[in-house]
């Protein structure tokens, strides 16, 4: 199995990379993985922006229907949708400025992983931040 993100990628991410997480794929359904991993970034502290097609108020904070719409700087991109649609979500987030992408668990696009990376950018794949803040000792 491939290892897409070290622990101290993850942990730079997860700590010091900023505290603005879009995580797109976000709605209100708290029986989604993606409910429950942004309730979880919340508890450290991260402020989360939900980016779902239907632009949904989630944990209070007022959705957008793409990463382009967001009026402010985003820090972190999790990304919550299938591998077909995540690369383009990656190059979303390095237009839009961000400092990081994080697919999510059977998220996997090497080639956005490699030009993720490649426009300077810290990038997880195929990992929950839900389980490496735990993993890793962060909350």
């Amino acid at each position: 199995m491939t290892t897409y993100g070290d622990d101290t990628t993850m942990r730079q991410i997860l700590t010091i990379s900023g505290d603005i997480w879009a995580v797109v794929g976000l709605s209100d359904n708290p029986e989604r993985a993606a409910y429950r991993v942004a309730e979880k970034l919340r508890r450290i502290g991260k402020r989360i922006v939900p980016v779902h097609p239907r632009a949904e108020t989630v944990h209070g904070e007022r959705g957008y229907a793409s990463l382009g719409e967001i009026p402010f700087p985003v820090d972190v991109v999790d990304v919550f949708v299938n591998s077909a649609l995540a690369g383009s979500i990656a190059d979303e987030a390095v237009a839009i400025g961000a400092k990081a992408v994080w697919f999510q668990l059977d998220v996997v696009d090497e080639a956005a992983y490699d030009r993720t990376r490649e426009a300077g950018l810290l990038m997880v794949m195929d990992r929950s931040p839900g389980r490496e803040i735990s993993r890793l000792g962060l909350g």
